[in-house]
């Protein structure tokens, strides 16, 4: 992990396009502006996390069914 000091109104910048300022300080707080390309998703981490969470029950909710789930049993009589 890169760790790079900055001050207010001070940036870093990744990848030629994303541009992130450090706008605030306040305690134990910083406050960050993100110039990024419409293409570029930002998340804080919380919410990522859920976004994957909740992709990952859908997938799970929506899987197909197996062969052996949708043939009938040798039990159940087919009329």
């Amino acid at each position: 992990m890169l760790v790079l000091s900055r001050k207010k109104n001070e940036s870093i910048i990744i990848d030629d396009e994303i541009v992130i300022m450090v706008v605030d300080i306040r305690g134990d707080r910083v406050r960050l502006g993100i110039e990024a390309p419409k293409h570029v998703t930002v998340h804080r981490r919380e919410v990522y996390e859920m976004i994957q969470a909740d992709k990952k029950r859908a997938q799970e909710t929506t899987a197909p069914e197996t062969a052996s789930d949708s043939a009938p049993s040798e039990q159940t009589p087919v009329k």
